[in-house]
């Protein structure tokens, strides 16, 4: 069993021993530790949770209702929801914060809290350590009988999110409707089973075919939308018949996308390809974390923009985007944050912005795909003995590069003209990620193996 403790919240497999598995004692645990945060940080006793279709969710979500209303404060429960949904609602609710029961992309066994700040987006990092903190040492009080907070439920806010993304100013609805996209969606069996098949009825596509869309947490294959685990959908789309494929993780804030000959677009060009048309419109700057594409920063400067590179992590993008007035930014796991809408990723508006963008380009999926440029990214991982002191072999590797571009916000980057190599610690375990790009898979497998040598040659010398 695992538990994972960490800033953005508490992730786990479901089962075991208090403090080895997400159990019921951990899940009150934390969520007493964070409904204390909100209180003392916003004075407003109200939070708004929603949850996945995993198979741990119903339990998980009233545990959590239960904890937080034994705080006394008042719970607006979302119900079968998605992460991008919740982000939504906290504003609207005027609530002190969020919290979202997904374990994202991991498998069915896995469950997890993520925590929103009183505008509905992740918390910091330094809020983040509070909240562990009292979890750690039990810093919360309970009310008393009288003072309990209420419960409420709203089930309709995935059609409010609907309606908010047919209003954006860049989704063209009658664009769309016009080209009479045929299209499948493989939700694999969790909420975007609900909301995506409704949001591209409401964008005006009459022929939809559902793949795994049965929201009742039984995920039809490894959730995470790799293309080794979105084979059922490529077969689809092989046959002809359709003009592209939509595939959503579990709690929908990532977007694949799947060409009409059942190739994939590249999750990673999902950004990219928003950003294009985001830009084209509305010129600006872009943000992504250090360990996406090149490809956005291309497009950005071919429109006039400036690039920005944060560290990893959503918040920490968010955090860059505020920083430089991006238009558009986001990871290059298909996550697509669009200010004007609000600073989350959500499928659900880089669907809007994709299918227009889309509908104006006027030809094929994989037509559109080939206009940007290609970039391969070999993602690689070398193991060290417990001893290795990691941040001094960072700054060997670092020192070794000095000539070169770099950027050490996380970790350690290297750029060489159009190829990079990003490195990066492993806050659990002694291990060096490492990210290259190039525009040949053979040639990002050969930087990733050299920069692997050079560490390798670090680690000897240091034994010696």
């Amino acid at each position: 069993m695992s538990l994972i403790k960490s800033i953005s919240g508490i992730r786990g497999t479901i089962g075991g021993k208090p403090g080895e598995g997400l159990t019921p004692i951990d899940v009150v645990k934390f969520t007493a530790a964070y409904g204390t945060w909100v209180i003392e940080q916003t004075g407003n006793p109200k939070v708004v949770i929603g949850r996945d279709a995993r198979l741990s969710g119903d339990m998980v979500s009233r545990l959590v209702a239960a904890t937080l209303q034994g705080l006394g404060i008042s719970v607006i429960d979302l119900g079968l929801s998605t992460t991008p949904t919740v982000e939504y609602a906290v504003p609207r609710e005027n609530a002190g914060g969020g919290i979202i029961l997904t374990a994202s992309h991991n498998p069915a066994q896995w469950n997890a809290l993520k925590l929103l700040n009183a505008v509905g987006e992740f918390i910091s990092d330094a809020e983040g350590k509070s909240i562990l903190a009292k979890a750690e040492i039990e810093n919360f009080t309970f009310a008393e009988v009288r003072k309990l907070g209420k419960y409420t439920e709203i089930t309709d806010y995935m059609d409010r999110h609907i309606q908010h993304v047919l209003d954006l100013e860049l989704v063209d609805v009658a664009a769309i409707k016009a080209r009479n996209f045929k299209i499948v969606v493989d939700a694999v069996n969790s909420t975007g089973g609900i909301v995506i098949p409704k949001l591209l009825r409401a964008l005006g596509v009459t022929e939809i075919e559902e793949l795994y869309c049965e929201p009742d947490g039984n995920f039809a294959h490894n959730p995470e939308p790799l293309p080794e685990n979105l084979r059922d959908i490529s077969k689809k789309l092989e046959k002809g018949s359709f003009d592209l494929g939509i595939v959503v993780d579990p709690d929908v804030d990532r977007l694949a996308l799947v060409n009409e000959d059942g190739s994939m677009f590249g999750e990673e060009y999902t950004l990219v390809a928003v950003a294009d048309y985001v830009l084209s419109q509305t010129p600006g700057n872009t943000v992504s974390n250090l360990s996406s594409t090149r490809a956005l920063r291309d497009v950005t400067e071919k429109r006039g923009g400036t690039y920005t590179a944060s560290a990893v992590g959503e918040v920490n993008v968010v955090n860059q985007m505020k920083a430089v007035q991006a238009v558009i930014g986001g990871e290059g796991n298909g996550g697509i944050i669009y200010p004007t809408s609000h600073y989350g990723r959500d499928a659900l508006v880089g669907i809007g912005l994709f299918l227009t963008h889309l509908a104006k380009y006027g030809k094929s999926i994989s037509m559109l795909r080939s206009t940007y440029p290609n970039y391969y990214i070999s993602k690689n991982k070398i193991e060290l003995t417990p001893n290795l002191d990691v941040d001094d072999i960072l700054l060997k590797i670092k020192a070794q590069y000095k000539n070169h571009p770099i950027n050490d916000s996380d970790g350690v980057k290297i750029e060489f003209e159009k190829e990079w190599v990003h490195l990066r610690k492993s806050n659990t375990e002694p291990i060096i990620r490492i990210y290259s790009e190039s525009d040949s898979e053979a040639k990002a497998e050969h930087l990733a193996k050299k920069i692997m040598q050079d560490i390798k040659e670090v680690v000897n010398a240091t034994l010696e």
